[in-house]
């Protein structure tokens, strides 16, 4: 149960990161165009790895397996979240949004 809230709620995150926060970053900041491209592949690449988490915990499968899956996943999100403090902290506290925060990020 906790992983299916997990992934659900970062999925949304994400999706909501590309959807709404990372447009009005680069229109805001075009040169962060590469960067933003960058952290939307991450996504891609997160949402395809907690796809397979997901499938294995409904199968049930042996906690070796879903322990690699989860170093799998802590793996990139650690990079991710460094990489994304990094170029965008800055910005984030400089930027003024028209949207509400859990329409740009999810449910916090």
């Amino acid at each position: 149960m906790y992983c299916h809230g997990f992934c659900a709620a970062l999925d949304r995150h994400h999706q909501g990161e590309d959807r709404t926060l990372f447009p009005a970053i680069a229109a805001a900041h075009p040169q962060l165009r590469p960067v933003l491209r960058s952290l939307e592949q991450d996504h891609s690449m997160i949402a395809h790895l907690l796809g397979g988490l997901r499938e294995a915990v409904d199968r049930a499968a042996p906690p070796d397996e879903l322990d690699r899956h989860l170093e799998g996943v802590a793996a990139l999100m650690e990079n991710h979240f460094r990489y994304e403090e990094r170029q965008l902290l800055t910005v984030l506290e400089t930027l003024e949004l028209a949207a509400g925060a859990e329409e740009m990020l999810g449910p916090l």
